[in-house]
């Protein structure tokens, strides 16, 4: 970048996007050196035009140690290496801070989001989408958050594509925690990137401001498990404003991580099962990838494996594909509660089924663990 510094002030002006000098047809640079009669005449608020006469020079001067480190940069709106999909909605940033390799964010990508708290099964089929889009060649993209999130750059980064992770904090503040080294795993399989300057916390109101990002990085949106209230149909309306394509995985309807999907669906959304639905949904979008890597992607509902005694089988259909207690497994099979307890350790034993939280269990893709 030959002014890193230009573009570290601009990041630095809050709520300011290239929007302005869009439509103007001038350099975002430019706005540096314009007179405030001039930059109001552009639409610019007071407070964007305080920022840009006042740069904060102490958060500049930490934005350039951050830079200092290895496969950091910041990267302008308007540039070469400014992906060309975010550069296209409506609101982009003027600038981007990337960890990672830059040109992942210039490959197709398919974003995948869901419930931070999703059900075992849920959890496995974003990963399992995940690893067969990325195999044949789309980048996945997500917001690292728990849950949906991390199985689906877990899933990339498990056939060994690429995943780019979009941040609702500084990328020196890595959030959560807890994924401090699936981050790095993302930074050397793909890129991390943020709109938002080193320092800034992972405040509540800056994740809408991230699902824009991913959504408009991204070819389309696929939504694996999601409640009513979730963040994920946040980015899935960005998605569709922006023009993009909108997929939904279905559930059960006793399974409240479902209904978020189920009104996506009703909604217009792309009703998904595997993932040549995405494919041919997207048509000439992905003109050039692989499509044979996907010959054997598996059903969103493809829970069969290896065969099992038939009272195990009674189990798993009494099972069904929401999350159940010991109790009503008892009522729907009739066998005593301490045989289902038993067949169910067994079951877990064999990443078949998973216990989640309040002691309910749920079906996993066979072949997890």
């Amino acid at each position: 970048m030959d002014d890193p510094q230009a573009w570290l002030t601009l990041a630095r002006v809050p709520g300011l996007h290239a929007g302005p000098v869009r439509e103007a047809r001038i350099d975002p640079r430019a706005l540096l050196h314009e007179s405030p009669a001039t930059l109001a005449a552009l639409g610019l608020r007071a407070d964007h035009v305080a920022a840009l006469r006042r740069p904060d020079r102490d958060g500049i001067a930490r934005d350039e140690r951050w830079l200092a480190g290895t496969g950091r940069r910041v990267i302008g709106w308007g540039t070469p290496e400014y992906p060309a999909q975010l550069a296209g909605i409506y609101d982009p940033p003027l600038a981007l801070f990337v960890e990672g390799d830059v040109a992942a964010l210039s490959l197709p990508q398919l974003a995948i989001v869901g419930s931070r708290n999703p059900t075992p099964l849920g959890r496995d089929t974003a990963e399992q989408f995940a690893r067969h889009l990325a195999a044949a060649g789309l980048a996945i993209t997500s917001g690292l958050a728990l849950g949906i999130d991390s199985a689906g750059h877990r899933g990339a980064l498990q056939a060994g594509g690429h995943t780019v992770a979009v941040l609702g904090c500084g990328l020196d503040r890595i959030y959560p925690r807890s994924h401090a080294e699936l981050a790095r795993e993302v930074a050397a399989h793909g890129a991390l990137v943020s709109d938002l300057p080193t320092g800034t916390p992972p405040l509540k109101h800056h994740f809408p401001r991230r699902n824009r990002l991913i959504s408009g990085l991204s070819l389309g949106t696929l939504v694996v498990e999601a409640a009513l209230q979730s963040g994920s149909l946040i980015t899935a309306r960005l998605a569709l404003e922006q023009g993009r394509e909108v997929f939904a995985i279905p559930g059960s309807i006793h399974n409240p991580m479902a209904r978020g999907c189920h009104r996506l669906i009703r909604d217009g959304a792309k009703l998904v099962e595997t993932v040549h639905d995405i494919f041919t949904e997207l048509g000439a979008l992905l003109a050039g990838l692989s499509l044979q890597a996907c010959a054997e992607a598996p059903d969103a509902q493809e829970v069969s494996g290896s065969s099992l005694d038939k009272d195990y089988e009674i189990l798993l259909d009494a099972l069904g594909f929401a999350p159940t207690s010991i109790d009503t497994l008892v009522a729907r099979t009739g066998f005593a509660a301490q045989e289902v307890a038993s067949m169910l350790l067994i079951l877990e034993l064999g990443g078949r089924v998973a216990q989640q939280y309040g002691g309910l269990y749920c079906r996993r893709l066979p072949g997890k663990d």
